[in-house]
């Protein structure tokens, strides 16, 4: 009897690994082609598709293939597949023509774990709520007016890592210039945002970032776990309950944070200047308001991947590597310092309100953010069937939107892999001038921010703090390289196409207006 049943076990193994290897031979000799009128497709093994083509830094694999096989690719990643397109006259047609076609994003991998699912703006499908929540932020919360309110405290903690690097100076010691433009970002977002800093007693922004960092990580890695398919419901890492942790500290965090201001709105505000959480609890209170908010919309709004991420990584990552280039070119540098010096002088320290009379300044930022764009990758869902350069791109598929390749197109930029800011001065570049260079991406040759309606809405706030922090750190100090004589500007893995390594400088005291 023993023997029979272990006959079958063998038999049953036997049966389900010919099975197995036929569906591969099946789905590798017989796989449907692409049809005529589809974006091509370069060829594809079974089961992982193209990610053998995808390398450790996804944006420059997708540029090498649009290179080999064409600017609008079918590319399937596991069991996911998308359109990816990489220059501009694709991303024209993205996100002038079809712009409502392609107005919402796809969930990821980690939808399932998000406890706010429903309530994320930034991934938010197109619709009532999205465009309150877009209108809300335009007119209010980051507006110019209530930008204005906040310049005393971008002021303060850009004199703060002022500070901070005048003492390395005198201590003799290297600079972390990563953990230092992290810190200031956060410090000026949770001021702007909650009213408190990492150096306040309870210590809520230190919190608040620690566990958006966290958040962050796990949902990459769950993201990429759509290549499984349906596998992925397993969790086998165990990565989905870890996040599901990380969010209900979160959840419990801003719960706190929403007290305290409910309790302080209830006391009456001493000044016209309400954070963005207190305009949030407004809208919440308001009765007459277009959508009703939840206080998950409010949890929501502020966590990585909606506001916080935007206002803080991506800052800081593109003030990191604004140094590194003008760090490894020296006429650059000095150009640069000259002309603060000239229009600001010797007595105090580079302030938003000089940047409009700073125009190589401005150049240095825009050609950064070419070189090493905030969001590579842009990300949309096709909401009904499209012809896109001349091939149909079907409802529900994914687009990619290869930033990193299109605004480094030979077709758009002389010589578009330097470093050259003089690019964005009077239309000296023959191919792009600094004319039509702008952040609101009516430009589709520069796209820094998005473009269309799901253009990012806190560009404003990036630019103010990018200028003022990049335009303090060369007015006042000389850098030399810790190890070497040039700062390592390798691309990191992952899609957000950081700095590799993280940028650690001496830094030699130039002057001191503090």
């Amino acid at each position: 009897m023993a023997t029979g049943t272990t006959n079958d076990s063998i038999f049953s193994y036997l049966f389900f690994f010919v099975c197995f290897i036929s569906a591969v031979l099946a789905h590798f000799f017989f796989r449907r082609r692409n049809r005529v009128d589809e974006p091509p497709s370069p060829p594809a093994l079974p089961f992982i598709g193209h990610l053998h083509l995808v390398g450790s830094v996804p944006p420059k694999s997708f540029q090498s293939l649009a290179r080999s096989y064409g600017p609008l690719l079918n590319i399937r990643l596991g069991a996911s597949t998308c359109v990816v397109a990489s220059n501009a006259a694709i991303a024209k047609e993205i996100f002038k023509i079809h712009d409502l076609s392609f107005s919402s994003r796809p969930e990821f991998g980690s939808s399932e774990y998000f406890i706010y699912r429903g309530s994320r703006f930034v991934m938010a499908p197109y619709g009532d709520y999205w465009r309150f929540m877009k209108k809300l932020c335009m007119t209010r919360l980051l507006g110019v007016a209530q930008l204005d309110k906040y310049v005393d405290v971008r002021e303060e903690e850009k004199i703060k890592i002022v500070e901070s690097v005048v003492k390395c100076c005198r201590e003799g010691k290297p600079c972390d210039l990563r953990s230092g433009l992290t810190t200031l970002t956060n410090n000026i977002f949770c001021r702007m945002a909650m009213s408190t800093t990492g150096s306040e007693k309870d210590n809520e922004a230190e919190e608040v970032k620690e566990i958006v960092n966290t958040c962050l990580t796990l949902g990459g890695k769950l993201s990429l776990g759509d290549v499984l398919g349906p596998l992925k419901v397993f969790d086998f890492s165990g990565t989905g309950k870890k996040l599901l942790r990380a969010l209900n500290k979160y959840d419990q965090l801003v719960e706190r944070i929403i007290k305290e201001h409910e309790d302080k709105a209830k006391e009456g505000f001493q000044d016209d200047r309400r954070d963005l959480m207190d305009i949030l609890l407004e809208t919440y209170a308001d009765p007459t308001a277009e959508v009703k908010l939840s206080k998950k919309d409010i949890k929501s709004f502020l966590r990585l991947c909606d506001l916080f991420f935007a206002a803080t990584d991506t800052s800081s990552a593109a003030m990191q590597w604004a140094m590194g280039e003008l760090i490894n070119n020296p006429e650059a540098f000095k150009k640069l310092r000259d002309e603060i010096h000239a229009v600001v002088g010797p007595k105090r320290l580079v302030k938003e309100s000089d940047v409009q009379n700073l125009p190589y300044l401005q150049a240095v930022i825009k050609e950064t953010l070419r070189l090493h764009p905030s969001a590579p990758l842009i990300i949309r869902e096709c909401s009904e069937d499209c012809r896109v350069n001349g091939f149909m791109v079907n409802a529900k598929t994914r687009v990619l939107i290869k930033v990193f390749a299109l605004m480094r197109d030979p077709e758009c930029y002389t010589d578009p892999d330097e470093f050259m800011p003089e690019r964005f001065l009077e239309s000296s570049d023959e191919k792009i001038g600094e004319h039509q260079m702008e952040y609101k991406g009516q430009n589709f040759g520069y796209l820094l921010y998005g473009s269309g309606r799901r253009g990012c809405p806190g560009a404003s706030l990036a630019m103010l703090v990018m200028h003022a922090a990049v335009g303090s750190l060369v007015q006042c100090f000389d850098w030399k390289v810790k190890d070497g004589d040039k700062v390592d500007l390798s691309i990191g893995s992952g899609f957000a196409a950081e700095m590799a390594r993280p940028l650690v400088c001496y830094p030699i005291e130039h002057f001191s207006p503090l």
